[in-house]
């Protein structure tokens, strides 16, 4: 399959479960597509780049491990897409890599995610939480910064500030993921 015939499918992905999971089963299934999926996600300024992060991000959901060999395409471009549809899968993305990362469990992610690849995601997930971004991306970078303070010292102070700053302004769903990772950056 041709990046523009990846594209043209991409038109059938919508909101629902049932076609972002058919979708992403397709990339699954052909590891090949990863690159052309994200080459389409990095044209930032179409439509079509929405739902090829939605894709992205139910592949990473159903096997994180795909991404691995495309970790440094992803990690050196994520930073430019700006369009909210694309942002919050991005943002999930990270949160998903940072969660597997510091598993319990061992995981390929934690050979993979170097630290460069960590730095690029901290970098992202402070733009995310300090300019005006919807809620969920916004709670998932928190919660991926928050797992990321464990190793860089700075991270944890850094991000208490911005969360006790933007508190008052900020929906009911921004305060409780805040009051949350606050707890648990004060214990």
């Amino acid at each position: 399959m041709t990046t523009e015939h990846l594209y043209n499918e991409l038109n059938y992905v919508n909101h629902s479960r049932e076609k972002r999971l058919k979708y992403a089963n397709l990339v699954i299934d052909n590891p090949n597509l990863i690159p052309k999926l994200l080459d389409i996600l990095f044209m930032v300024d179409d439509k079509v780049s929405c739902r090829a992060a939605w894709v992205l991000e139910f592949m990473c959901g159903e096997q994180l491990e795909a991404i691995i060999p495309h970790l440094d395409a992803f990690t050196k471009n994520m930073h430019k897409v700006h369009l909210d549809p694309a942002v919050r899968p991005v943002a999930k993305i990270c949160e998903y890599l940072t969660k597997a990362y510091y598993s319990k469990h061992e995981t390929k992610i934690k050979a993979a995610l170097t630290p460069e690849y960590k730095e690029r995601i901290i970098e992202v997930c402070f733009d995310y939480m300090i300019n005006d971004e919807k809620i969920a991306p916004k709670a998932y970078a928190m919660n991926t910064l928050f797992l990321l303070g464990t190793d860089y010292n700075w991270i944890h102070p850094e991000l208490a500030l911005i969360l006790e700053r933007d508190f008052q302004m900020q929906s009911s769903g921004f305060k409780a993921r805040a009051r949350h990772i606050l707890k648990k950056i004060k214990n």
